[in-house]
Formats: structure tokens, C-alpha cells, sequence
């Protein structure tokens, strides 16, 4: 049953887009400014961030093959609701809670959080709005609507959904902020790099499985976020505190995170799919 629902669900979902032309694209909405909490005191300021919009090629035209791609994978992310996967995805949108930085402790092998390695908090918090801030221009310029709201399915994260019609599909956001930890992180513990990346990519993509962004648009933040971290690299500041971080995490003796819920979501498969 479930495998026909699926099936199902992603031939609505095809029909939809094989049956859009130029004239039936979503029509633009203007993107707003990321929430205040994410806009805080970076590295790089206002000025400094990379021109995400010169590094973002245009969204997929409809009815091309990209576009289609996007639609099969939004099928997919559809089919994912109320799974492990969905569950994480939902804990990976959490950017503003104290917690936020304890998403990739599994990762790391070690509990990051403001107690257990304050410096390494501290450093992935300012580097956020360096990492948030390279998108918009490329958001509001594209004015992408974004998946939930042509299909009208719940997201993950359903008391953001007011805020998110506002705010433009592509490029993610998330994705560019995710995928810069994992790079600033794989940088702290370089015996992790793998493990670390591999989990910025999930990291990412559970904005593709909360039904809020295309495959497309979780590609794109990702391709933004190396360049960012490249010129924070050349920052004297951020360098500084990189070294602290790095002090920090070969001192403390490693505290083991509980992972059997993440590693079992991250390895959940639906059953039509394996």
C-alpha cells in the first residue's frame, strides 16, 4: 500500500511539473531579510561575504530535466513524512536555539554545545551570519516560491510556514549554513573530515525532506558555502578564534553523544526504496 501511495504521489507530483510551461512558472515572490537572530555580528560584515548572486546560476527553467529531477526528489521528501528522516529533519532546522550547535556532535564524535566546548560554540554561531547572509541577494533576485507551496503538504516544521511564504525558496540557506560548519568543523578535527561533510550533506538535504526547498535549491546554498569559508579563512579574527576552537577540542576529553536515534534516521530508507 504504502509503495502505491508513493508512486502515486510522484506521478501527481511529475504530472505537475511536465505540464508547466514559461508562462506557468511560479510567479516570483520577494524574499524578506533572514530572521534578526541570524543576522548577528560576523566575521565578514555586511560588506565582506562573497557576491552570492554572481555564484548562483539561475533556477532550473520548467519543464527542463533539472526541473524534473526536483520534482522526483520532491516526491520523494514527500514520502518521508512522519519517518526518522522526517524527525531529524525537523531537529536540523533548528538554527536559533541553544542547541543548534549540537547538531553535528555525533559527527564530531563529541558533545558541541556552550558547556562542553564553549569556543567552538562561539565560533560557529558568529560564523552564521556570514554564511546566512550570502544568499539572500541571490533569493530575493530569483524570488523562488518554494515546494510546500505548490503542493500544499505539511512541512516539518509547520509554525515556520507563515514566515517561509515570505521569504524565497532559492537558494537554501540552511544548506550554505550547514554544509560551512561541517567545513569549519572538519577544519577543528580533521580525523572526522569525512564523516563531518557527509553529515553537513544530510544536514542540508532535511530541508529538501521538510518539504521547504528543491533539491535544486539545497544544491545551490551548498555550492555558496566554500567560498565563504575560504575568506573566513583569511580573516585574522576568525583565525584566532579557529585556533582557541582547535585547542579546545584537543584538551577536553571527548563526551560521546547518544547517536542511535540520528544514525538509525540517517540510515532509514522507505521500504518501495531499497
Amino acid at each position: 500500500m504504502r509503495k502505491i501511495a508513493a508512486i502515486a504521489l510522484g506521478i501527481t507530483v511529475l504530472s505537475a511539473w511536465v505540464g508547466r510551461s514559461a508562462a506557468d512558472a511560479p510567479v516570483p515572490v520577494p524574499a524578506v531579510a533572514m530572521q534578526r537572530p541570524l543576522l548577528g555580528q560576523g566575521y565578514l560584515g555586511s560588506d565582506g561575504a562573497p557576491d552570492g548572486l554572481a555564484l548562483t546560476p539561475p533556477p532550473p527553467a520548467a519543464g527542463s530535466p533539472a526541473a524534473l529531477a526536483d520534482a522526483r526528489a520532491e516526491a520523494a521528501a514527500l514520502a518521508l513524512r512522519g519517518s526518522p528522516r522526517w524527525d531529524l529533519a525537523r531537529k536540523d532546522a533548528d538554527l536559533r536555539s541553544p542547541a543548534a550547535t549540537s547538531t553535528f556532535s555525533c559527527a564530531a564524535g563529541r558533545v558541541i554545545n556552550a558547556d562542553a566546548t564553549p569556543r567552538t560554540d562561539a565560533l560557529l554561531r558568529r560564523t552564521l551570519s556570514d554564511l546566512a547572509r550570502v544568499s539572500a541577494t541571490a533569493k530575493q533576485h530569483y524570488g523562488r516560491r518554494r515546494p510546500f507551496e505548490g503542493n500544499g503538504q505539511t512541512i516539518c516544521t509547520p509554525d515556520d510556514e507563515a514566515g517561509l511564504r515570505g521569504n524565497a525558496s532559492y537558494p537554501s540557506g540552511h544548506a550554505t549554513i550547514g554544509t560551512g560548519w561541517a567545513l569549519i568543523l572538519a577544519d577543528l578535527l580533521p580525523a572526522r573530515r569525512a564523516v563531518l561533510l557527509a553529515r553537513g550533506a544530510a544536514f542540508a538535504d532535511s530541508r529538501r525532506v521538510c518539504n521547504v526547498h528543491f533539491a535544486s535549491d539545497v544544491a545551490a546554498g551548498r555550492a555558496l558555502a566554500m567560498p565563504v569559508v575560504q575568506r573566513l579563512r583569511t580573516d585574522p579574527v576568525f583565525r584566532a578564534d579557529l585556533a582557541a576552537a582547535k585547542a579546545e577540542l584537543r584538551k577536553a576529553t571527548p563526551i560521546l553523544p547518544d547517536c542511535a536515534a540520528e544514525n538509525a534516521a540517517l540510515a532509514f530508507r522507505p521500504k518501495d526504496a531499497r
